[in-house]
């Protein structure tokens, strides 16, 4: 916890909330099944929760200069030059429709269309470890075209509508000018069929393995023509001949290593000079017609298997919700206001990157969670 302190003690000007945060995060990290304002206090022995929720709400600090903090934390022990940013958002079920930008949406967490807050998160993966580096909650329209509503949860009035890509891009281009050393970005359909997201980190030179749908057209390159074919990605990918197809680790799931088939088109790309564009395609050996498809901009000469070990580390992001949310109660907040979510989101992130980085201290492999993908 001295480590922790002298991160993040700088941010808080008074006494009293530098220890409630500390001891917030001493709470997070402990064995607690729940970990909310009342079990964290009695967790470290106060007898009411009344300084723990003062700190998520009318307590004086910034929870991004802490995600600032966070940032460095991780770059300082787990930053790589071939590290990987990813961006994926999830859901935490509430109940009622007072909570900051709470709806009737879509959350894979459930699997199914339940009453839910949605934040959007980017996650760091590199050979030391994975964890957060920030966050963002979503507010649908129903929230931002509604004034009265939006300050009663504590919005600011110039935070408008933004498309989750969007928050995604905000994201990313604050990991890269704050020195996150990455070489790639990847994430799924959502962000991948998001042009702007993907001319953003073009005009970066920032290389990506986005995923996109079936119905994605490209345009394929070839020899004889500059220009080219327009195709569907499934269309231009079920064309290439069967020698196209390698056979490739995805890393190791709970039966064992993930391996795919793989093969890839060359599409043509209009930006970077400098790159390469391609489409890869990822098949179930199990499953024949169980395909994925990604949009690649790369570095020339880039091999199959490099983009193949990009495409698999997005499953990074899906451990990294199940840790954080079973061990450092990332879903486990009871706060309604806009500024409460982003404090307790934070503290709770950086549990995570203080487990994750103590892990790498001790040479321990990732095996908290079995991954994900399976």
């Amino acid at each position: 916890m001295d480590e922790i302190a002298a991160l993040i003690g700088p941010r808080f000007a008074r006494s009293e909330p530098r220890k409630n945060a500390v001891a917030y995060m001493q709470g997070l990290l402990s064995e607690r099944e729940r970990k909310n304002s009342w079990t964290l206090s009695e967790q470290v022995g106060q007898a009411v929760p009344d300084p723990m929720q003062r700190l998520l709400s009318t307590t004086d600090w910034d929870p991004d200069a802490v995600r600032d903090d966070l940032r460095s934390y991780v770059v300082d022990h787990l930053g790589d030059r071939d590290g990987v940013l990813i961006v994926d958002e999830t859901g935490f079920v509430k109940k009622g429709d007072r909570s900051a930008g709470v709806a009737r949406q879509y959350t894979g967490t459930a699997g199914r269309i339940e009453n839910a807050q949605v934040g959007v998160f980017l996650t760091y993966a590199t050979s030391e470890g994975r964890t957060f580096l920030d966050r963002e909650l979503y507010l649908p329209k129903s929230w931002t075209g509604d004034l009265q509503r939006c300050r009663g949860a504590g919005i600011p009035s110039e935070r408008g509508f933004r498309t989750k890509p969007e928050l995604a891009m905000q994201m990313i281009a604050g990991a890269i000018d704050g020195g996150v050393p990455a070489s790639w970005v990847t994430g799924d359909a959502v962000y991948g069929g998001h042009y702007r997201l993907r001319k953003c980190l073009e005009d970066r030179q920032v290389n990506y393995v986005l995923a996109v749908a079936s119905n994605q057209h490209v345009i394929a390159k070839t020899s004889a023509s500059v220009i080219g074919i327009e195709y569907r990605a499934d269309a231009l990918i079920a064309a290439l001949p069967a020698a196209a197809w390698r056979t490739r680790s995805a890393g190791q799931g709970t039966k064992g290593d993930r391996r795919y088939a793989r093969a890839r088109a060359r599409i043509n790309g209009h930006r970077d000079p400098d790159a390469e564009y391609w489409l890869l395609a990822h098949r179930s050996l199990a499953d024949p017609a169980d395909l994925a498809y990604y949009l690649c901009h790369a570095p020339k000469r880039v091999s199959l298997a490099e983009l193949a070990r990009v495409a698999g580390t997005r499953w990074a992001i899906e451990e990294t919700f199940q840790t954080a949310k079973g061990h450092t109660g990332l879903d486990h907040y009871q706060v309604r206001q806009y500024t409460g979510w982003y404090r307790h989101i934070t503290l709770s992130m950086l549990a995570h990157a203080f487990l994750t980085v103590t892990r790498s201290k001790r040479g321990l492999e990732s095996e908290t969670t079995p991954n994900s993908s399976g």
